[in-house]
């Protein structure tokens, strides 16, 4: 395969990269909008017992108390994980330094 050839190729490879990317994004709109439809159709089965908007805050409660849960969460989560520590990097700054003090001993 000459290099023209092999180019082209890539080219072709990362056109479906982008194509299926954009589907990705795409199917991931059109799933926020099925929960939306969800959230809708919850609202209007309650309305068949209360008044609509009282439907509607039930509905918007329920949503904030689960987005809460997932902030905390989310919060304790990263709170363990920082700070970072670069174990390796120190390892190897502490092994340099110690082979500078040892060659300027000599």
């Amino acid at each position: 395969m000459t290099g023209l050839a092999a180019l082209k190729e890539e080219d072709r490879r990362l056109k479906r990269f982008g194509i299926g990317g954009g589907l990705f994004g795409g199917a991931g709109t059109v799933a926020f909008l099925a929960l939306q439809a969800l959230v809708a159709t919850g609202i209007a089965a309650l309305a068949l017992v209360l008044p609509v908007w009282a439907s509607a805050l039930i509905i918007f409660g329920v949503l904030l108390v689960i987005a809460g849960a997932l902030a905390l969460m989310g919060k304790k989560q990263v709170a363990q994980a920082t700070p970072p520590t670069p174990e390796r990097a120190i390892d190897s700054v502490k092994a340099d330094v110690a082979e500078i003090k040892e060659k300027a001993h000599r």
